[in-house]
Order: structure tokens, then C-alpha cells, then sequence
């Protein structure tokens, strides 16, 4: 049928369904992909309306099995009653008899269910405790070879040969050149032409903490920790945007596209705006608008629209305008 499909954004899931009742007592979706699962989700009603999740039968589910932790949101169309939120489940799932949540809300005719995932876990056929698959380390591996990191790695960390002294607002690194100038053609402009920075062997980085440098050298060293770059995303990102570093910009991107909800879409929604971020500021809108979730935002939105840049609000007025154009 029509509306069997499920639309997918972030690790967020949502199935829009046209019939449900009497005549249709029971759906299942087509195959959605969060992770590396191909997913399923169906409704029936027996005494109760029942919403199950479960895995695509396939290789992948059967060698890793998924151990999922997430939470299901049923909004019933043209009724002014609170949606149903379930409680956080966590559940390994093989199969559609693993998982079945009852529904107390009246289901009947249009309706929407929204699955977010809060993590994805392979399970081990062996036992012990599963890997999570967000956020995966080999995104921050480069190619070089691990004696090469642990060359690199103390080259910065005992300041072997170290010819450049970096100022942040709580303390001061070294570095050098060579490595930051391969990195950025702003750091290799600084050391090119006669700039302050050649004269003084001194960079002065003064939106930045040392901590936050710390790991914006961790990464042009090729050290980086995936913890490290979580925790300081959005320094990095500026640092990206403001030395021309592409490659990091992009993974930035990327990651904040990559757990968009509704505690930060709006936040998220200016970066993209002050960086240029358009995978992202259109990743913010389609999961404002065409996932429906600006009516979870409504008090935030009128704070947003003071503080927000003109011509962002003006561009969101006119996507709001496409999307309830009347047809």
C-alpha cells in the first residue's frame, strides 16, 4: 500500500498511516535502514493496539543482531489529546516475537509512529557486552600506520622539535609548522609571508580553550580520539571554518547531522546557518517540517525567531509556506 513507507532522518524512524481499523486490523511497513539493519515495523489490534520493531530476516541480523534502545511516539491525527511516549525500551531483536509494545491511545483511521533510536548495539554470539555502532572510531582513523600515530602522537605530546607556540585563552601548546601549513592554507599562509606569525613563531588562537586545541592538534596530527572530537565538535567546527580545514569541517557536519533531536535542532539550525552548512541546515528543516516535529518546539520557536539571523527566519517563513501551501 501507499503509506507503507518509513521516512528516515538521523536515527529518527517515522511511519504515516492513512487506514488503520476494522478493515485493516493489521500493517507492516516496508524496509526502512537505520544502522546497518534493514527494519520492519507493524500494528495490529487483537483486544489492544500493539506496535512491534524488529530486524529484516537477513545475514547481517542473524551473524550481528541488534540490540536496540529506543523510544516510540504515537501522535493520532486531527486530535487535540497528548501523544502516546512509551517508556525507553532496550531489547535485543531477532525477530518480530521479541518486541511488542501495547498502545493505550485510540488508533483508528490516520496516525503516526515515530521510533527514535537512542543506540545501536551489535550483540556478540558469544556472550559479554555489545559494541555500540555510534560513533564508530574508524570515521576518525586516517591511513597512516600505528607506529606512525605513536611517532606523531609524541612529537605533540613532548614537543619534540616543536617550533611554534599557540596561545589559547587558558594556556599555551606547542606545535609546528609543517605540520599545521600541510593542514591549512591559513596556517601556511601565516608562515609563508612576512605576517606576525613568522616573525614571533606565536599563534595567537584566543576562541579557542586549551583543552579544544588540544584536540584541534590531535587531529592534524592524525591522534584524534573519537571522545575527543564528540566533546569538542562544535570548537572544531569553528577552528575548521575559520583555518579552511575542509576535511574536518565536513566530519563535523556530518556528526551534528547525525544526532539531530529536538533538544538541539533549533541550535543546530544556526550553525549551519553561520558556517554554511547546507547538508545540514536542510537535515534540520526536513526534520522540522516534513517530520512534523515544530510543534515540539513551539515555545522554543518564538525565542529563536528574536535571536535568529533575518534572512534564516525569512527562509524558514518561506519553507513553512511551502509545506502547508494548501493543495
Amino acid at each position: 500500500m501507499t503509506d507503507s513507507k518509513v521516512e528516515t532522518i538521523a536515527r529518527l524512524a517515522q511511519w504515516k498511516i492513512d487506514s488503520f481499523g476494522p478493515t485493516t486490523p493489521y500493517r507492516r511497513s516496508d524496509p526502512f535502514k537505520i544502522g546497518i539493519w534493514n527494519w520492519h515495523l507493524s500494528v495490529e489490534k487483537s483486544r489492544s493496539v500493539y506496535i512491534r520493531l524488529f530486524p529484516e530476516p537477513s545475514r547481517v541480523s542473524k551473524e550481528q543482531p541488534p540490540v536496540a534502545r529506543f523510544v516510540i511516539r504515537v501522535t493520532t491525527a486531527g486530535s487535540n489529546r497528548r501523544p502516546y511516549i512509551s517508556p525507553i525500551h532496550e531489547r535485543l531483536l531477532r525477530t518480530s516475537d521479541d518486541f511488542a509494545c501495547p498502545i493505550d491511545i485510540n488508533c483508528q483511521g490516520r496516525f503516526i509512529i515515530d521510533v527514535e533510536f537512542l543506540d545501536l548495539k551489535i550483540c556478540p554470539l558469544n556472550g559479554g557486552e555489545g559494541s555500540s555502532i555510534w560513533p564508530s572510531d574508524e570515521t576518525m582513523q586516517n591511513l597512516a600506520t600505528q607506529s606512525t600515530f605513536k611517532c606523531l602522537s609524541r612529537m605533540l605530546n613532548e614537543s619534540i622539535h616543536a617550533d611554534i607556540t599557540i596561545n589559547t585563552t587558558d594556556g599555551k601548546l606547542k606545535a609546528h609548522k609543517a605540520i599545521l601549513s600541510a593542514s591549512s592554507p591559513v596556517f601556511d599562509s601565516m608562515f609563508t609571508h612576512d605576517l606576525k606569525e613568522k616573525e614571533s613563531s606565536t599563534i595567537d588562537i584566543e576562541d579557542m580553550t586549551c583543552e579544544s586545541c588540544m584536540a584541534l592538534l590531535s587531529y592534524l596530527y592524525g591522534t584524534m580520539r573519537s571522545e575527543d572530537f564528540w566533546k569538542h565538535r562544535l570548537a572544531l567546527l569553528g577552528a575548521a571554518n575559520k583555518y579552511a580545514i575542509v576535511d574536518l569541517k565536513d566530519a563535523c557536519e556530518e556528526s551534528l547531522l547525525e544526532d539531530i533531536n529536538t533538544g538541539n535542532v533549533l541550535e543546530r539550525l544556526q550553525e549551519a546557518w553561520i558556517f554554511q552548512l547546507g547538508k545540514l541546515k536542510k537535515g534540520c528543516l526536513v526534520y522540522l517540517l516534513d517530520f512534523g516535529k515544530i510543534y515540539d518546539v513551539r515555545e522554543e520557536m518564538n525565542d529563536f525567531f528574536r535571536k535568529a539571523d533575518r534572512e534564516l527566519v525569512v527562509e524558514m517563513f518561506q519553507e513553512l509556506l511551502a509545506v502547508w501551501k494548501p493543495t
